[in-house]
């Protein structure tokens, strides 16, 4: 799966971006047609959560998105990962059918 992950209005550090892709790739587990994937980092006006993550997979027939906002990139990160889950299960039982 080819996972694109864009920072905006800050550059991201090397470290985040292993970290994103690697936890993209796992959602592999729960559907084996990921086509791609666009993860989109950004920088919000807030005093405390201002960590924004937007995750868009493209799948056949659909594209599945889930977006999180919170105080590290990492937790926002793992949240829309735990929201796109059920998402790609369900996308996988309607293409069974």
């Amino acid at each position: 799966m080819n996972v694109n992950v864009q920072s905006i209005k800050f550059d991201a550090d090397r470290k985040l971006i292993e970290f994103v892709e690697k936890k993209v790739s796992k959602l592999e587990r729960f559907f084996e047609g990921i086509v791609g994937a666009d993860v989109y980092l950004r920088l919000e006006n807030h005093p405390v959560e201002n960590k924004k993550v937007e995750i868009r997979l493209k799948v056949p027939m659909h594209d599945v998105f889930a977006e999180r906002v919170s105080k590290t990139f990492e937790e926002a990160v793992d949240l829309c990962i735990d929201a796109l889950k059920p998402q790609l299960t369900k996308v996988k039982e309607k293409l069974r059918s």
